[in-house]
C-alpha cells in the first residue's frame, strides 16, 4: 500500500503547475512555454528529492517500474 505524501508548493508555483497540467491534459503534448514553467518543475523536482526516499534494495529502474505499474489502471 502507498502512503501518502505531503508537498508544500507556492501559490505562484501551484496556479503554473495547474495550468502546464490542464494544457497537456488537454494537448496530450507537454511542452515548456513559459520559463516559470520550467524553474516551478525545478522547485518541485526539489521537493521531490527533500520528500521521496527508496526503502527498497531493488535497483533504481525496478523500483520505478514497481511504482508505475502499481499506480495504473487495473482491467
Amino acid at each position: 500500500m502507498s502512503k501518502d505524501i505531503d508537498i508544500k508548493l507556492t501559490e505562484d508555483e501551484a496556479w503554473v503547475l495547474f495550468e502546464l497540467t490542464r494544457r497537456f491534459s488537454d494537448t496530450d503534448k507537454l511542452d515548456i512555454i513559459d520559463q516559470s514553467e520550467q524553474r516551478a518543475l525545478w522547485n518541485l523536482c526539489c521537493t521531490f528529492e527533500k520528500v521521496l526516499h527508496q526503502d527498497s534494495d531493488l535497483e533504481y529502474k525496478e523500483f520505478i517500474a514497481q511504482r508505475r505499474s502499481s499506480l495504473k489502471d487495473k482491467e
